[in-house]
Formats: structure tokens, C-alpha cells, sequence
């Protein structure tokens, strides 16, 4: 990762390398504290309705079957163990979301296919803890990933945690030659002191996992009259270079919890949801494409040393599908052997050294990748914080200038702020004037509420914008939903800048005076209307998921009243009543 990637310059938080089943703790801890009930599958008492518990989480269930006849409901039949016996139990539930992962039952039960490229490569996870080969790596070579190629083994070490001496592996694998059986826990042991180089003294293999990259999207996303949706892992899988994975799904969730509860609260209309899939499918298919560029970088650097996983793939195929097919399997595993470790050959010091003519041209090759830094990339700001929606829950521009949508390089791109609508809301950090004196230190992400369905509206203290703000809260009352106006203050105003707002904006009081706070690491830090290529004169809408619905870029023409009841009509799905 780049220094940058720390500063919070561009977002109020820095990058983190956090693993999925870490996550998923977190976010089971975090409902508990949310007065969710956790259920184990063996705990089962009172779950004989048919109707789901509010604020529930039942463990170890697995969908088995749909039942979509009626249209005023979803039937799901779920499986689980208890008392060593497999129970059915059903469910019934007007919206039924699967982000049941990459092998999605859900996704499966509807039939819903998937395209791109299947079978990229098959894998070996092995899990393991080692405090003797993480406090060694901390003191001779800190980094997370370490790709490793000798004559030996060859493998992928993902450092989750260097101080705890937490990693995963990833080995190539190769079915049916090679099963799950040849990766036990002793053999694993012997494979990472070859790949490490000496033997550890504290290791512990937690688990080994055999698991098929593919990139592919779903077909769709919503199905049975948008009864039935999936989200993450089930609607999209990606190589797992650059973190795609875990963070597309997670803006898929942040993209349908809103819309979801609009629908839910009687707000929107059901069709409302399909502008989950206008904004999140191609935001899927690009982050498809990137992933599989970035995997395939990191692919250069093997096939520059003479191991191109390609030859490799097609010896297994010719080994399992040609000639080899007819012979014994044991016989088949010896070829398939013996063909890896003449490859691996190639990485002895005896060939791979400055001396050699072919090993030299490698060793050029490989430093020309690094230098033009070609290989795996870790960080991509663009594509994490920068993607944009350009058609559903939001009114584009009519004349719009904004930066032009860039295809995927495969190459990091540095996170360029945007207030263009279906961009994520810029950030900046913004200092909140209360009537009690306090001032507080924030970010102008903070300003949406997380927890209610809530528009904020961004202005700079002007007459125009005042008559906007006080026609949001009448609308906004007019759909149903929360509006929040945010008066955005320049740095020279003076402390008693909230005054002029109060009478403004009264009798309203949902409303946040915030004064501009001047990035001092940036000698020509902009203004917030300068960052978002906007006059003071103009005004943002942002959803409740943080993106910019509507704008003005400069002036508001027409009537106040007329110009927010297209803005919320339009941006919540609902057809404008006549007045």
C-alpha cells in the first residue's frame, strides 16, 4: 500500500486489510449490541411459525426451496441440523434477500445464471497461526502478500496479521489427480517450511479449504416480481486480487437497505428496487473486469520466471482430458508430478542467476514488471471510492461536464473528488457550530444519518438556497421521508455564522450550520464548493446511502416548491401528483 493510501485526505478513514471472517464476528458482535437474538441451529425452541422473529439471526440455516406462487409473499423452505438430524423448517416473508455467498442456494433455487470467465484457476486454502514465522517476517521483510517460487513449492502467503502470526496460503490445485486428502495437516506443515524456508516452531493449521476462482455476474439481481433479490457473493464473484469482493458486496448492501426500506415503509413503489440493479450490475461487471486484470498481473510475475500458470493448466488438461486420461489414476498423479517439478526446476540459482543467458533475460524481464509497476496492485481509490452510478435512483445532469467514466486498466488510479449525480458525496472535513458553544471536528460524509430514510441538503448561507432548503422540508414531508439541510460556512465566517440560519430557516430545526476546516497538509487546500467543481449558488441532494442524487450546479431557476418535488419523485420512484 502507498503512503497516501494512510492520510485521510480523501476519505476520513484509512485502508484496512481485514479478513471476512473477522468481519462477519464484528458484525455479529455489533447486532447483539442492536438487541439482535443469535440462534444456533440446536436452538430452536419457538421457532415452529412460519413467520420470522423481528431481530433474529438463526445460525447453520440453509435455503433449500423457494415458493414464489403467491404474489403476496415468498415461501422458504430452510434445512438444519439438530440433535444429529436434519429438520426442515419454513418461512414465509414478503421480501426474501440471498447474499448467501459465491454458491448462492438462493441464487441457484431461481435459476438465475451467471456470465464471465469460470474456472480461472482451482486453489488450496490452508489457515494457519505461526507467532515464530510473523515476529520473522516483522523483523527481516514486513509486507501482506508474499509470492513465493522456489524449486521446492510454490505458493501465495497472505499476512493477515504479522504481530499474532495469522496466515492463509493459497496453493495451486489440481483435481482429480490431487484431493483435499494430499493437503492434511502434516503435509501442509511440510509444504510452508519449504516454501518459508526453515521449519517453525509453533505452527498450528486451523483449516484447509479447496476453493475455484471465478469471475462472473448474475444475469440479474432481482427476480419474482422483486420479491426475491441477491446481493454480494450471490449476485458476483471475482478473483480475490485487490479486495473487490468483500467491497462491491458491501456497497451492494449499502445500495439496498435504503431502497428496500422504502419500499417496505410504503414510500416507493416495489418497481423502486430495480434501480438496485441499474446502479450496482455495471458497477459489478467493471470491478469483474479489473479483478481479472489484476489477477493477471499478478500472473506476469510467474510466467516471467519461466512458470507460466497457463503451460501449467494445460499439462493438467492434457494430463486428465488427452492421452493421460486412459491411464491409472496413481499413474496420472506421478506424470503430473513430475511435470511440476521439472518446472519448478527452473528456479535453481544454478539456471536463475546473472550469469546464465536465459536466466538473465528472466531476471531483466521481472525487473522491468516491477519497475512499471505491472504486477499485482493492492489499492485501487478509484474504482473504491470514485464509482459511479449513472442510471437509476437519480436525476443526471443536463448539461454535464463532469470527468468521463474510464475504462478498467487493471493499473491504480488515484480517487479524484466528484460531485457529479450517483457520485459518493466528497469528503472534507467540516467544523459543527452548535447553539451550546461546542464545536466538533467531522466529516461532510457524517452529515447522512445512517439509520432512518433521510436526504440531506447541502447550501451555502444565500437567499436562493434558503427558499430551496425551506421547500425540501415541505416535500420531503409531502413523500414521507426525513430531509436534512447542512449550511455550509466558509472558513472567514465568524463564530456566530449559525444566527443568520436559525431566522432563515425557521420554524424548521433539522437542520446543521458547518464551517469549512482548511486541510493544513495541502498548502492549496480548496473550498467545499471549489472541491465540488460547483459556485456557492448551486446545491447537492445526497441519498441516504451517501450518493448525490440531484445538483444544481450553479443556480436554482423556477420555482423552489416545483424543482424539489421532481427532485424526490424522480429519485424515490414515485410519480409527481398533481398540485
Amino acid at each position: 500500500m502507498q503512503p497516501q493510501d494512510f492520510e485521510k485526505v480523501v476519505s476520513p478513514v484509512s485502508v484496512a486489510h481485514f479478513s471476512q471472517y473477522k468481519l462477519t464476528r464484528l458484525l455479529v458482535e455489533h447486532l447483539k449490541r442492536l438487541n439482535f437474538q443469535i440462534r444456533e441451529a440446536d436452538n430452536s425452541e419457538g421457532l415452529d411459525c412460519e413467520v420470522p422473529r423481528a431481530r433474529e439471526i438463526l445460525m447453520g440455516h440453509e435455503c433449500i426451496s423457494i415458493d414464489t406462487a403467491s404474489n403476496q409473499c415468498v415461501t422458504a423452505t430452510v434445512s438444519h441440523i439438530e440433535g444429529g438430524k436434519c429438520k426442515e423448517r419454513k418461512f414465509r416473508c414478503s421480501t426474501l434477500v440471498g447474499t448467501d455467498g459465491a454458491g448462492s442456494s438462493v441464487r441457484r433455487l431461481l435459476g438465475i445464471s451467471l456470465r464471465g470467465e469460470k474456472d480461472l484457476q482451482k486453489l488450496v486454502s490452508v489457515h494457519f497461526l505461526s507467532k515464530d514465522l510473523g515476529q520473522h517476517l516483522l523483523r527481516e521483510r514486513p509486507g501482506m502478500l508474499y509470492f513465493i517460487f522456489n524449486t521446492e513449492a510454490i505458493g501465495v502467503l497472505v499476512a493477515h496479521d504479522l504481530e499474532q502470526g495469522e496466515f492463509v496460503l493459497q496453493m495451486p490445485f489440481y483435481p482429480p489427480q490431487q484431493n483435499v486428502q494430499d493437503f492434511e495437516r502434516k503435509i501442509c506443515e511440510k509444504i510452508i517450511f519449504k516454501l518459508v524456508g526453515r521449519e517453525l516452531v509453533d505452527i498450528d493449521v486451523i483449516g484447509v479449504k479447496p476453493w475455484v476462482m471465478h469471475a462472473e455476474v448474475a444475469e440479474k439481481f432481482l427476480t419474482c416480481n422483486n420479491q426475491v433479490i441477491i446481493a454480494g457473493d450471490a449476485a458476483h464473484r471475482f478473483p480475490p486480487a485487490g479486495g473487490f469482493g468483500m467491497n462491491t458486496g458491501i456497497q451492494d448492501a449499502h445500495n439496498l437497505a435504503w431502497k428496500l426500506a422504502s419500499v417496505l415503509k410504503g414510500i416507493s413503489p416495489s418497481s423502486f428496487l430495480h434501480t438496485y440493479e441499474a446502479e450496482r450490475k455495471p458497477i459489478a461487471i467493471f470491478n469483474t473486469t479489473l479483478s481479472v486484470q489484476n489477477f493477471k498481473a499478478a500472473m506476469a510475475v510467474p510466467a516471467a520466471l519461466g512458470l507460466d500458470p497457463a503451460v501449467a493448466n494445460s499439462v493438467h488438461r492434457v494430463v486428465s482430458d488427452g492421452f493421460g486420461s486412459i491411464l491409472p489414476s496413481e499413474v496420472q498423479k506421478a506424470i503430473l508430478d513430475g511435470a511440476f517439478s521439472l518446472g519448478r526446476a527452473q528456479l535453481s540459482t544454478f539456471l536463475l542467476n546473472e550469469n546464465n543467458p536465459l536466466g538473465s533475460s528472466r531476471l531483466a524481464k521481472l525487473k522491468r514488471i516491477f519497475d512499471e509497476g505491472k504486477s499485482l496492485q493492492l489499492q485501487f481509490p478509484a474504482e473504491d471510492l470514485g464509482f459511479r452510478y449513472l442510471d437509476g435512483a437519480l436525476i443526471p445532469d443536463v448539461d454535464s461536464t463532469s470527468i468521463p467514466l474510464l475504462r478498467p486498466t487493471g493499473r491504480r488510479r488515484d480517487y479524484i473528488p466528484s460531485a457529479d449525480p450517483g457520485s459518493r458525496l466528497p469528503h472534507m472535513n467540516v467544523r459543527l457550530w452548535s447553539d451550546s458553544g461546542k464545536e466538533e471536528k467531522m466529516s461532510t460524509l457524517d452529515l447522512v444519518c445512517g439509520d432512518k430514510i433521510e436526504f440531506v441538503l447541502i447550501i451555502a448561507p444565500i437567499e436562493d438556497s434558503y427558499n430551496l432548503a425551506r421547500a425540501a422540508f415541505k416535500v420531503a414531508e409531502e413523500f414521507g421521508v426525513s430531509a436534512r439541510v447542512c449550511v455550509v460556512w466558509p472558513v472567514e465566517a465568524s463564530n456566530a455564522f449559525g444566527e443568520g440560519s436559525k431566522v432563515a430557516l425557521a420554524p424548521w430545526k433539522n437542520y446543521l450550520d458547518v464551517q469549512e476546516v482548511k486541510n493544513p497538509s495541502i498548502s492549496s487546500s480548496s473550498s467545499w464548493w471549489e472541491l465540488c467543481r460547483m459556485t456557492d449558488r448551486g446545491v447537492i441532494l445526497v441519498r441516504p446511502d451517501e450518493h448525490i442524487a440531484w445538483r444544481a450546479k450553479s443556480e436554482i431557476i423556477g420555482d423552489p416548491m416545483l424543482e424539489m418535488r421532481k427532485a424526490f419523485s424522480a429519485v424515490l420512484g414515485v410519480k409527481l401528483k398533481a398540485v
